[in-house]
């Protein structure tokens, strides 16, 4: 889930934290059942599975803690490192895979606990993403992926004299400098709006399209010796450069208000962020609909489940893990939450295939985000990336600001990330 999934109803995960302490993890007084407790972000959509998983487990108490993107991350380091506090199932998101992979040490090997045996339910890429040890331990269960499409709004496309039909406006943006033209004609009509909402956000969607991104499997950096980044950085730049992006900082509180006030007409959505807008922005429903993104397929984001050795029920917790992972209930997510099964047989199943999400505008999203994530390729997240990422779009920020000119920019971001890399 990078992104977006980093904002939550901070109030919600307080009152979620603060009933999981008075419970403890042994339960209220009186309560012989073994405690177990997820740790996750934003809304990985469990409530509900949750309460049906102890009905069937009667000698199971299941409480979820709750918290923002960021936070959840930062409290998981944390807890590791002082060996106690944390869940005893924990969600990773793609951006923080390398960090824990290579804390692998800290994990319960899932294929001690049978998990090999589960192997082929999920995408190849999915599965090896936390396969470490040269193969031999595993210490993550997909949950979803972030197959990539493009949220738009038709009104004001209409004002701008631009086509409205999903299928039509795929045509308009084949490629990115398809896009970005479009933009331009867009741009031409002096709407009270903007093409796109930010630089960030595009470059990383055109990005995780990309064969390569920071580094390759070796952990080199390749942003000077691949064309990945450098592609998706001059596209952004030309987006820039012909005045498209609002200048919002992605999921803060004015990006927000402008997404609901209709100050941008297109907007990157990887599968888990239309489950976010739902969440935090339900007057915009029905303003949006969402048709394939340019170039027509790739991946950001998703999370693992995984199980850390300070857990005291290890294989309970792997097996909620692994249930919570399953199909059936991968399906039951989608359906609920938008967010993308990471299960290929799923992807012809007509439960997701032929889903319509209601809020926005009927749009066929089962069809569209499945068949832009089978066509993913396959991108290696360096153990550095996340640092190097943060360079690179702060650099590109600079330049949407107009702080920086765009070679400069480029320039300091090489020299800061061959620090870290």
């Amino acid at each position: 889930m990078n992104r977006a999934r980093r904002i939550v109803a901070a109030l919600a995960g307080v009152a979620l934290l603060a009933g999981a302490a008075a419970c403890g993890s042994a339960g209220a007084a009186g309560d012989a059942r073994i405690t177990l407790t997820v740790d996750d972000f934003g809304n990985f959509g469990y409530k509900g599975l949750l309460r049906e998983y102890e009905a069937a487990h009667p000698g199971i108490r299941v409480v979820e803690r709750v918290s923002d993107f960021t936070q959840h991350h930062n409290d998981l380091r944390q807890r590791l490192a002082a060996g106690t506090g944390a869940g005893d199932v924990v969600a990773v998101e793609e951006g923080y895979v390398v960090e824990f992979r290579n804390r692998a040490g800290e994990f319960v090997n899932l294929l001690d606990l049978g998990a090999g045996q589960l192997k082929s339910t999920w995408l190849p890429w999915k599965w090896e993403t936390m396969l470490t040890d040269g193969g031999r331990t595993q210490i993550g269960l997909g949950t979803d992926v972030g197959g990539l499409a493009m949220c738009y709004r038709p009104d004001l496309f209409k004002a701008a004299g631009l086509p409205t039909d999903r299928g039509a406006v795929a045509k308009l943006w084949p490629d990115w400098p398809a896009y970005i033209a479009a933009g331009r004609r867009f741009q031409k009509a002096d709407l009270p709006a903007q093409w796109t909402d930010s630089a960030i956000n595009i470059f990383n969607q055109i990005l995780a399209q990309q064969t390569t991104g920071y580094f390759d499997h070796d952990d080199n950096l390749t942003m000077t010796s691949a064309p990945g980044v450098r592609t998706a950085w001059d596209l952004t730049v030309d987006m820039i450069e012909a005045d498209e992006s609002a200048k919002y900082v992605p999921f803060n509180p004015q990006w927000l208000a402008a997404l609901q006030s209709g100050r941008f007409a297109t907007l990157t959505c990887p599968a888990w962020v239309l489950g976010w807008i739902k969440q935090n922005a339900p007057a915009s429903r029905g303003l949006w609909d969402v048709t394939a993104v340019p170039g027509g397929a790739g991946n950001w984001g998703g999370s693992w489940l995984a199980v850390p050795k300070q857990s005291a029920h290890p294989r309970e917790a792997y097996e909620l893990a692994a249930w919570l992972t399953a199909p059936e209930q991968q399906r039951r997510v989608f359906i609920e939450t938008g967010n993308l099964p990471s299960v290929p047989r799923l992807y012809d199943d007509p439960a997701v295939t032929s889903y319509r999400n209601p809020f926005f505008s009927d749009a066929p999203v089962g069809r569209i985000f499945t068949t832009a994530v089978a066509r993913k390729p396959a991108q290696y997240l360096g153990r550095h990336n996340a640092a190097v990422r943060g360079i690179v779009e702060r650099k590109l920020s600079e330049v949407e600001i107009g702080k920086l000119v765009p070679e400069q920019a480029w320039q300091e971001a090489l020299t800061e990330a061959r620090r870290v890399g």
